[in-house]
């Protein structure tokens, strides 16, 4: 499973847990709320450490990215005809600023990263 998904899985079984803890101070069964703040706190620091570990490898990708050799802008003839471009350059890696690893580089507009000049 990837960390996106256990992300994800966590995050549903703790608004599950919340729910519970609600129902358990509306009962006001002491033991139960307990046991359900412990399992918040553990599910929460899972969480966190989910995210962490999400962040340090897109971290370690990026770098490994930002480690070729050439890079430049794409045209939109280019961009338009991704499949030509990808045949022609191998190795060629292509960064769009609107995803994951695009936000954690800081790039603006879409960009090749390639290990010879393109």
């Amino acid at each position: 499973m990837n960390l996106k998904q256990e992300i994800h899985q966590l995050n549903n079984r703790l608004s599950v847990v919340k729910r519970k803890l609600q129902a358990a101070h509306e009962r006001n069964d002491q033991l139960i709320i307990d046991q359900f703040n412990e399992e918040v706190a553990a599910l929460t620091k899972r969480i966190q450490n989910v995210k962490k570990t999400s962040t340090r490898q897109l971290s370690k990708k990026g770098q490994e990215i930002k480690n070729l050799p050439f890079n430049r802008a794409l045209t939109k003839a280019e961009q338009a005809d991704m499949g030509a471009l990808k045949k022609k350059v191998r190795g060629l890696v292509v960064v769009h600023p609107m995803t994951a690893i695009g936000r954690e580089m800081g790039i603006e507009v879409m960009t090749g990263f390639a290990p010879k000049q393109f």
